[in-house]
C-alpha cells in the first residue's frame, strides 16, 4: 500500500510539472523591423494588406481599441465595406463606422490574419503628417503578441505569448486593460493629484488634460498662462490649450516643466471621472518597452531619449501637406504669427530661407524659441514675407 502511495504521489507532481511547463512556455521571437518616427514621437508600420502589394502606413496607437483603415484607401483597393450601427468617438466628434472583415495585414515575416478593420477618414492626419496615413493599428493586432519597441535603433519586435524575462534597468508597470491600457500617474502644479491616464501612443505629445478634471482637481494656480492651440483628432479639429505643470511622476519617473494640452472632452471620450485624460507618446517615446497585454505587463526602460528636452515653442501657427501644397491652418489669436499678420490659408513657400516643402523640416524650424522665423507665403497670387520671434512657453 505504501509503494503505491509512493507512486501515486510522483505521478501527481510529475503531471503538476507538466502542467507547470506548459504554463511557462517560453515566447518566441517572430520578426523585427523598422518604424518611424513623425511628429511627437507618433510610431508608423509599413505593411501589406491581404494579397494587393502596396505598401501601407499605419500607426501604431495604444489607444485604438480595434484597427482600421483609411477611407481613400479602401477605395482605391476597391474595398467594399460592409454598413454597421456602431459608432466611434474621438475629441474631435463621432463618427459612424463600416466595416472590412476577416482581412489579413502582412508584415515582414509575420502574417496577421482574420481582422475586422473599421472604416474612417484619415485624410487629416495625412495632411498633418505630409504623408500618407492608411490606417491605424490598436488592439486587434497588440493583444495577440508581446511587441517590444526600441526607439534608440528605431525598430519594432513581434514575439509570441508566453514567459519572458525582463531585462534590467527598467520598471513593471500594471495597467488596467479592457482593450484600452489605463494607467495611475501622479501630476503636480499647485497642487498633487493622482489620477488616471489612457496610455497612447498614438497621440503626438505628452499628456492632454480634460477641463473637468483640471477644474474638479484644482491642481493648477489660477493665474495659470493659456495658450490657444489648434490639434487634430478623430473626428477632425478641435481648439486646445497649452501650459505648463511643474510635475509628472510615472512610477518612479519624475519629468519636470511638462507641456501638457488642455480640452473639453464634449464627446466624452475619457468617461470622465474615469479618466483625467491621456499620456502620449512624446514623453513614452523616452522609453524603449515591452507590451505584453496578455500578462498587463508594460515594462519601461529608459532610452537614449529619457532627458531630451520637451519642446516649448509657440509660433501660434498649425501646418499642413494639402494638394501638394503647405497650408497655414489655425492662427492663434494673440500668437506671435498672428501679431506678424499670418493669416489661415496662407500658403508657405519657404521658412528661413529653406524652400524644401518638406513639412517635417518646416515643423523643426518652428521649434527653436527665441529665434526669428521668416515666412514667404502666397496669399491671393501675391508673394509676401513675415517675420516674428518664436516665444518659449516657459517665461
Amino acid at each position: 500500500m505504501k509503494k503505491f502511495a509512493v507512486v501515486v504521489f510522483f505521478l501527481l507532481l510529475k503531471l503538476l510539472a507538466y502542467g507547470q511547463e506548459e504554463f511557462i512556455t517560453p515566447s518566441k521571437f517572430i520578426s523585427r523591423f523598422p518604424i518611424t518616427l513623425f511628429t511627437g514621437g507618433v510610431v508608423v508600420l509599413k505593411a501589406q494588406l491581404a494579397a494587393f502589394p502596396d505598401t501601407l502606413n499605419f500607426i501604431l496607437d495604444s489607444g485604438s481599441g480595434g484597427i482600421s483603415l483609411d477611407s481613400s484607401t479602401v477605395d482605391y483597393f476597391g474595398l467594399k465595406p460592409q454598413p454597421s450601427d456602431r459608432t466611434i468617438r474621438g475629441i474631435a466628434g463621432i463618427r459612424a463606422v463600416s466595416f472590412i472583415k476577416n482581412e489579413k495585414l502582412h508584415f515582414p515575416n509575420l502574417t496577421v490574419d482574420s481582422l475586422n478593420f473599421h472604416v474612417l477618414d484619415y485624410s487629416l492626419l495625412s495632411s498633418v503628417y505630409g504623408e500618407k496615413i492608411d490606417g491605424i493599428i490598436g488592439y486587434s493586432v497588440l493583444s495577440r503578441y508581446i511587441i517590444k519597441l526600441n526607439y534608440d535603433s528605431l525598430n519594432i519586435e513581434f514575439w509570441t505569448k508566453g514567459a519572458m524575462k525582463y531585462p534590467r534597468g527598467g520598471f513593471l508597470f500594471k495597467p488596467l486593460i479592457t482593450s484600452l491600457p489605463i494607467q495611475t500617474v501622479r501630476v503636480r502644479d499647485e497642487k498633487t493629484i493622482n489620477a488616471r491616464f489612457l496610455y497612447d501612443i498614438g497621440a503626438g505629445l505628452n499628456m492632454m488634460l480634460t477641463t473637468d478634471f483640471v477644474k474638479d482637481s484644482a491642481f493648477l494656480g489660477k493665474k495659470r498662462r493659456m495658450y490657444a492651440k489648434q490639434a487634430e483628432g478623430l473626428g477632425g479639429k478641435i481648439d486646445m490649450h497649452v501650459t505648463i505643470i511643474k510635475e509628472l511622476k510615472l512610477g518612479p519617473y519624475r519629468f519636470r516643466n511638462v507641456p501638457v494640452y488642455i480640452f473639453d472632452d464634449t464627446y466624452n471620450v475619457t468617461s470622465y471621472p474615469y479618466l483625467g485624460g491621456l499620456i502620449g507618446n512624446d514623453l513614452l517615446r523616452r522609453f524603449n518597452c515591452i507590451l505584453n497585454y496578455e500578462k498587463r505587463d508594460f515594462y519601461l526602460i529608459p532610452n537614449g531619449q529619457f532627458n531630451a528636452p520637451f519642446d516649448y515653442s509657440y509660433s501660434g501657427i498649425e501646418l499642413y501637406l494639402i494638394d501638394g501644397e503647405i497650408i497655414l491652418g489655425d492662427v492663434a489669436k494673440g500668437s506671435p504669427a498672428e501679431k506678424a499678420g499670418l493669416l489661415e490659408g496662407d500658403v508657405v513657400i519657404a521658412i528661413n530661407k529653406d524652400f524644401s516643402q518638406n513639412i517635417h523640416q518646416f515643423k523643426n524650424a518652428l521649434q527653436h524659441t527665441g529665434t526669428p522665423a521668416k515666412l514667404i507665403i502666397r496669399r491671393d497670387g501675391n508673394i509676401m514675407q513675415y517675420e516674428f520671434k518664436i516665444r518659449n512657453l516657459i517665461r
